[in-house]
This record gives C-alpha cells, sequence and structure tokens, in this order.
C-alpha cells in the first residue's frame, strides 16, 4: 500500500470535527435547548462555529475541564441539553470524576464530543494520545459510547445524540480521515453495526479510522488472495451489535477486531465479551495499541506500526486463515 498524501482542500473534506461543528450549527438552529461547552478549545474541537452562530448559548470555561463537565451538569438539570467539547484525553481523564458523578450517576442528558481520540493527535505526543477512553466510557453507566469513521457519520452521530436521551459520548478523530460514506442515508443506526463488504471466510469489525482501513484489506484480499473478508463498522460501542457479531461468528468463525485504541477494554474486548457468552467456538485476533503507551509520530505511521492499517490488518486476516479451530465444522457439539 503506497502513503497517502492530502491537500488543504482535501484536509477540509474530511475533517470529522468541520462535520460536527456544522451539524451542530444546524441542531442549533433547529433546537433552542442546545448550549455549547468548550474548555478554551473552540477552535481546535470546531465546537466555535456553534459558538460563532449563537454567542448566547456558548459558554467557554477555560482550561478547566471539570468546570465544564460540571457546568454541563447543570444546565441539563435547568432542561437544556448540553454539548460540550475538548480533546479525548481530557474529557476521558482529566474530568473523569465529574463524568462519572456529575453527569452518568445522574443520568443528565449532556452530550460529550471528545476530539483528537486515539493517535490521531500522534505528534503531539503522549500526554495527547488517548488509546484508553473506549474502555473508560463504555465502563460508565448510563453512558452510550460511539466511535463514528469518517464525517458523515460523524453528523448521524451528533444528530442520534440529540435524540438519545441520557449520556453520550461521540470520539472522533483530530480529521484528516478518508471519506468512507458519500451519502448520510447509508443506514446509521444507533447500536446497529454498518456492513461494508460482505464476506464467509472471516470477518472483521472496525471502528473510527480503522473502519475505511478494514474495507481496504477486504478488497484487496479479494483480488489477491480470493478470500471473502466482511467487514462491519461497529460505530456504536455501547450498546453493541450482540446480532451481527452473533452472525459473524456462525458464518464466518473467524474474527478480527481493528481498533485506533488499547487491545484492553475497547472494542476488541467488547466483542470478545459477547462471543465468550455465546458459547461458539472460533478463531479471534484483536488488532489495536498494544498495553504500552504509544511512540510519538504521525498518525499514518504510528498506525503502520501498530498493524491497525490496511496492511497490518492483510496480514493478520492470513494470520488467521491459516489456524485451525476445530476438525470439523458441526455446530451440534458447541456448548
Amino acid at each position: 500500500m503506497g502513503g497517502l498524501t492530502y491537500t488543504m482542500l482535501d484536509a477540509m473534506k474530511m475533517s470529522t470535527a468541520e462535520y460536527y461543528g456544522k451539524t451542530l450549527c444546524e441542531l442549533g438552529a433547529e433546537h433552542p435547548d442546545i448550549v455549547g461547552l468548550s474548555a478554551d478549545l473552540a477552535k481546535s474541537t470546531k465546537i466555535g462555529l456553534f459558538g460563532e452562530a449563537f454567542p448566547e448559548r456558548f459558554f467557554n470555561v477555560g482550561i478547566a475541564e471539570q468546570n465544564m463537565v460540571g457546568m454541563a451538569a447543570g444546565l441539563a438539570k435547568a432542561g437544556l441539553t448540553p454539548y460540550l467539547s475538548t480533546f479525548a484525553v481530557f474529557a476521558s481523564m482529566r474530568a473523569l470524576d465529574q463524568v462519572h458523578t456529575d453527569i452518568c450517576y445522574q443520568n443528565l442528558n449532556a452530550k460529550i464530543i471528545a476530539t483528537h481520540a486515539g493517535l490521531s493527535f500522534g505528534q503531539a505526543g503522549s500526554t495527547h494520545h488517548c488509546t484508553e477512553d473506549i474502555a473508560i466510557m463504555r465502563a460508565m453507566a448510563n453512558m452510550t459510547v460511539i466511535v463514528p469513521a469518517d464525517g458523515i457519520e460523524t453528523a448521524n452521530a451528533v444528530r442520534a445524540a440529540y435524540e438519545k436521551k441520557g449520556p453520550v459520548y461521540i470520539r472522533i478523530n483530530r480529521g484528516f480521515d478518508q471519506v468512507l460514506y458519500d451519502r448520510p442515508d447509508y443506514g446509521f443506526r444507533l447500536g446497529k453495526a454498518v456492513t461494508l463488504h460482505e464476506g464467509t471466510d472471516l470477518t472483521v469489525i472496525a471502528c473510527g479510522a480503522c473502519s475505511w482501513r478494514a474495507l481496504e484489506a477486504a478488497r484487496a484480499l479479494e483480488k489477491t488472495d480470493g478470500l471473502k473478508v466482511r467487514v462491519l463498522n461497529m460505530h456504536t460501542i455501547k450498546p453493541i451489535d450482540e446480532a451481527a457479531i452473533e452472525a459473524a461468528i456462525m458464518d464466518t468463525r473467524r474474527v478480527i477486531t481493528v481498533e485506533d485504541h488499547n487491545v484492553i477494554g475497547g472494542l476488541g474486548s467488547a466483542v470478545a465479551e459477547v462471543a465468550a457468552g455465546l458459547g461458539k467456538s472460533l478463531t479471534f485476533k484483536r488488532l489495536g495499541i498494544p498495553d504500552c503507551f504509544s511512540i510519538i509520530g504521525l498518525h499514518e505511521d504510528l498506525m503502520a506500526h501498530y498493524g491497525i492499517d490496511e496492511n497490518g490488518i492483510m496480514a493478520a486476516v492470513r494470520e488467521l486463515m491459516g489456524r485451525d479451530f476445530e476438525a470439523d465444522e458441526n455446530w451440534d457439539d458447541e456448548v
């Protein structure tokens, strides 16, 4: 696979945050109860677009993420619908106590839009990498967790978050994402995976930046190896689509998960939990960041380093296809 290059115009078209900011402005025009909050990152997270459109409904609290979450809780208690935005590493860890106690414990109607997630701001260093947030947020009672794959899916997620009462965490990248969908009406439903590629040999379940790469890997493997690889975009991590996971196991019996997140506690763990409960034998592999703090570098380079790009996914598929999981295809002897 060759390297990727971006022009300024490409970057604008591919920015998930840009879609988020514009969609929130559209929602704000439709729903006067929506308010926006930023912790001095309005420009970087693009929630500043909402602030420009509705200055009387926008609050910049300064570099004080805990206060931002507490204020959002108060606004939600007053009947408003706060959308609060900061970098994922700050939303999920610096303000975690407030997210846990102020928002989730009270099951308040607050929406957290966490940007620069995973390794998407990789060159900024370890303090700005966020490879633990899915694990943290899906462990919070009442929290819905969404990981959109591109800008159009982000727009759908932002709208779906408004309709879903209670806490919602939407995890997006810094931007510069590949375009996965060319129209908004592709079938986004909260809690339901989207099939990107049909297949019966193996299933790759991906989320976020890895979904496009999984699709590219499946297309390449069909041409080079003759493999039919099913690709699921699991945009909602909680509640997860158990039916899609079960169907993948029954139909292909080989499953790989791939995510821009630590392999512990994220998408891979969520899928493994479902698989374990089914009592069906399968071969299974999790791709993601190993149990370590990431090295520093550009996002594409880091994804290649950790094997969550197209080449890494293709190599994992070939490895799993070479494994034996049972002597026969009979399901009757399964638990």
